[in-house]
């Protein structure tokens, strides 16, 4: 299968409409980017990758498809020039069925459906997006981009957001940021997303990296990816992290105050023995050393709508 040649989930489990977040790996193990891969009832994968790493996951895909139709296999790939609209928090399901004649309530997380979105059709909605919170992504077309959004912001309980709204959101919800908290030097397991693996692909081995990312589920790795909180002076990406003795042992990768918690949250690598929850070290922030525990994360309770 195509996309399963290049990432490391379990593509072919998933049900009509039913998506997963996963990574695509090369040779070395490390990830070139994370992506949504939805397994659409109309009888295509549709595939949402980052924007910054748009031109570099277009060319891996590309290349892929050629190799395999070379091979003589039935394969394809067409880019949807689409805009993506995130609705999200709490009321987000609330305001969109205003909007749509589809019932919300049966498309729990990480799922979509096309439909009419406020007059605008071949609208794409799927429940996620990276906040930590109930809310929807909605790939719309072009040309109905900006009539959405303005229908949207007619409802009081809609609000533009920047993005350090939604980057303290994703920090709080324990959620990587891609060039920040993993790159292409990050294998999985170290960037603490062993659960992208999926259970049969791990078996048959057969994901770029593979030979190199699987041992290390079983194996100590070097460093971990970690969540931090501290009180003082809020931890940015670079800053140092250091044992209690002084001496430097990582990095912090993304940092800012939680507007939720009234704390400090940052992520970063330690290595393997201090990344145990609870475990004190010191962050250098602006030349002065302050202490800092490593926490669990997400650092605020997901809220996503999950069908019981």
């Amino acid at each position: 299968m195509l996309m399963e040649s290049l990432v490391v989930g379990d593509i072919a489990e998933l049900r009509p409409n039913q998506g997963t977040l996963s990574l695509f790996t090369n040779e070395a193990g490390g990830i070139l980017d994370d992506l949504i891969v939805t397994n659409t009832s109309e009888g295509h994968l549709y595939v949402v990758s980052n924007a910054g790493c748009w031109n570099k996951d277009l060319v891996l895909m590309q290349e892929k498809v050629r190799e395999l139709q070379n091979q003589g296999r039935d394969v394809g790939l067409e880019v949807v020039h689409n805009a993506l609209l995130a609705l999200q928090g709490p009321t987000a399901a609330q305001v969109l069925q205003a909007g749509v004649a589809d019932d919300l309530r049966k498309l729990p997380f990480m799922t979509s459906a096309v439909m009419e979105v406020f007059g605008v059709s071949g609208c794409r909605v799927t429940r996620c997006g990276y906040t930590g919170e109930d809310g929807v992504e909605i790939s719309v077309p072009a040309v109905g981009a900006v009539h959405l959004a303005t229908a949207l912001l007619e409802n009081s309980e809609v609000k533009l957001a920047g993005l350090a709204a939604r980057d303290s959101l994703r920090l709080e919800a324990g959620l990587c940021l891609y060039g920040n908290d993993i790159d292409e030097h990050t294998t999985p397991v170290e960037g603490s997303l062993s659960w992208t693996l999926g259970k049969r692909r791990r078996a048959v081995m057969d994901f770029p990296g593979a030979k190199i990312i699987v041992p290390q589920l079983k194996d100590k790795v070097q460093r971990r990816r970690v969540g931090l909180m501290c009180e003082g002076a809020p931890m940015r990406a670079h800053s140092a992290i250091l044992n209690m003795e002084g001496t430097m042992i990582g990095m912090v990768t993304s940092g800012c105050p939680s507007p939720c918690l009234k704390k400090n949250v940052a992520m970063g690598y330690v290595p393997w023995e201090y990344s145990r929850p609870g475990t004190t070290l010191l962050v250098e922030v602006r030349r002065k050393q302050q202490m800092a525990v490593v926490s669990k994360m997400p650092f605020v309770p997901t809220h996503y709508y999950i069908l019981k």
